[in-house]
């Protein structure tokens, strides 16, 4: 006799519950139990759904434990993983705007700093990054070259003008590498 059974009564609420589910995962699990109600092993279950033995057992053990209704359900909350309210987070940015409209270069390090303090413990780089991000900032960098600066035919042009010495070195009294004047 085999270990884990469902009644038909459970097949044909598990079955009601994979049509009603419109998650894909949920839907996934719930047809694990459905294979095993069918006359499949955990090994032939897990070949069908592509998915590792022990986790055919793990759901097995969580449907008995949890009954279907909990099974049935996600175990996530949501995407939404911070650490502060949105009020405290832009409360923490508005200091730096200030600065940064001032013309002061604000750097990630100082808001992770600002953070961590008003958390109370430490917070990873890429959260900070994903907080700008989210709260519309953007890395900004200095330009390679001044937008005044000249031009680079201007540039080549003041090159061809230094003085170079074009004499034997019998009459330059300095040697090559330092020029004549």
């Amino acid at each position: 006799m085999k270990r884990f059974q469902i009644s038909k009564e459970e097949y044909e609420a598990i079955k009601a519950a994979e049509n009603e589910t419109e998650d894909k995962r949920i839907s996934r699990r719930l047809r694990v139990l459905m294979l095993r109600y069918e006359g499949y092993s955990a090994k032939e279950a897990a070949k069908i759904m592509g998915i590792n033995r022990s986790t055919v057992y793990l759901l097995y053990k969580r449907y008995r434990e949890e009954g279907l209704e909990r099974f049935a359900q996600n175990n996530y909350a949501g995407g939404n993983h911070q650490a502060l309210t949105d009020e405290q987070e832009q409360e923490i940015l508005d200091e730096y705007e200030k600065k940064a409209q001032e013309g002061q270069i604000i750097t990630a390090q100082e808001i992770k700093a600002a953070f961590d303090k008003v958390r109370g413990k430490d917070t990873g780089r890429g959260y900070i990054y994903m907080l700008l991000e989210r709260h519309g900032w953007r890395k900004v960098m200095p330009r390679s070259r001044h937008p005044k600066s000249a031009s680079e035919e201007a540039c080549e042009a003041s090159k061809k003008l230094s003085k170079v010495c074009w004499k034997p070195e019998k009459t330059c009294p300095r040697t090559p590498k330092e020029g004549c004047d």
